[in-house]
């Protein structure tokens, strides 16, 4: 079977062109991106020989660029994040909730990817303390992970906030565990309206401070009042907010951290074909529903290299980001807490039979033919390759 398409092909068959036709318009950002992309896998970055442990096949693998948009290198990232997150999960509901930012919002967020970005963050993690904090809803302290997204399907520029939520908090005290009703986190509308407010007036205090720019159509915007004249039709409509059904179980919240927390705009598994006619990929039309959502769209191959970099994160932005009691500092002593009021034990790493663990931990690589662990015998530098064809039967 021949190898799918890959993004790295399409800016190897067309980035050099397109790079040199947008000289003086590309951020430093999109250049590495591209070039980390292109190289990703490749001899251009070195690599090493590989020899099964079990049925002595070799293998040659290159080594990866680990650049946090390349579509091959996330996979490995997001299991290594995963096993980390193992020992974080409770056994209650978990809810998953999303922030999404109206479609004016979003146009000047790609101008100000940084701080926009930012306020989102922010406005969402407020909006859930303060409406789980009420003694009306919920009355507890929670914590949340949050995740951010900046595409939409079809790789358009649509920034929006995943949550994930355990089903309940500490009382004020911290005494207590106050569990959410089952099936029922927190009031959609009610959440909305608060992340509205909570986000224009953040957005609203950042414009006052000369944190935003302007360009293009939006440039009026720079001025004070045109810009509180632009925000009085968002305060008055909706905003989309909503919250899906709690997962089936701590293993579907894995599963669902390992489909979200380290995607990129596109999957290499998304993409058909790369011809005349430009690049042709798979996308989903949420107006749509049932099988008729699944479509196929081709872009210009230029155009699709434009979408792509539109996704490109700040340098050292973070996109998954902890709250309240999950949050780096307090995470360790606040869960053994959780678990103490919970009444139950920590949870268990793995259920591999012993050594399975420490077999897959000491070699990353397995062997495609039997599934054993694969070992280094050579290395070689960036721009080489091995100086000859391995040993049919290395010692």
């Amino acid at each position: 079977m021949s190898r799918s398409l890959e993004v790295a092909d399409i800016f190897r068959a067309q980035g050099a062109a397109w790079r040199e036709a947008r000289i003086g318009h590309l951020s430093l950002g999109q250049l590495k991106v591209m070039s980390a992309i292109e190289r990703c896998r490749s001899a251009e970055l070195g690599g090493h020989v590989l020899c099964c442990k079990n049925c002595a096949q070799l293998q040659i693998a290159y080594n990866s660029c680990r650049n946090r948009h390349c579509p091959k290198c996330q996979g490995t990232a997001a299991r290594r994040w995963l096993e980390a997150r193992q020992q974080d999960l409770l056994p209650v509901e978990y809810y998953h909730l999303v922030f999404t930012l109206p479609a004016p919002i979003s146009d000047i967020a790609y101008q100000n990817k940084a701080v926009m970005y930012h306020i989102l963050f922010q406005a969402a993690a407020e909006t859930l303390r303060i409406i789980a904090g009420d003694p009306r809803h919920l009355g507890a302290r929670i914590g949340a992970t949050l995740v951010l997204h900046t595409w939409g399907s079809a790789l358009t520029h649509h920034p929006h906030v995943h949550g994930i939520v355990p089903g309940g908090g500490f009382s004020v005290d911290g005494q207590q565990w106050i569990a959410c009703k089952p099936g029922f986190f927190l009031p959609v509308r009610v959440l909305s309206r608060l992340f509205r407010r909570l986000f224009l007036d953040k957005l609203k205090k950042a414009h006052q401070a000369g944190e935003l720019r302007f360009f293009g159509d939006h440039s009026e915007l720079a001025d004070l009042r045109a810009f509180a004249d632009w925000l009085k039709p968002l305060r008055q409509q909706e905003w989309v907010v909503y919250a899906k059904r709690p997962f089936a179980g701590p293993e579907a919240v894995l599963a669902y951290l390992s489909r979200y927390t380290h995607r990129v705009a596109i999957a290499n598994s998304r993409l058909l074909a790369l011809d005349e006619n430009g690049v042709t990929f798979e996308w989903k039309d949420y107006r749509e529903t049932g099988r008729t959502r699944h479509k196929t769209m081709t872009l210009d191959t230029d155009e699709f290299i434009r979408r792509f970099l539109m996704h490109v994160l700040p340098g050292g932005f973070h996109r998954i980001r902890h709250y309240g009691w999950l949050a780096n500092g307090s995470r360790v002593e606040k869960l053994a807490l959780a678990r103490e009021l919970l009444q139950v034990a920590p949870t268990r790493a793995t259920d591999d039979e012993p050594g399975e663990k420490e077999a897959t931990l000491s070699s990353p690589w397995i062997c495609p033919t039997c599934a054993a662990p694969m070992i280094i015998i050579e290395t070689f530098e960036r721009g080489f390759v091995p100086r000859a064809p391995p040993a049919e039967n290395p010692v």
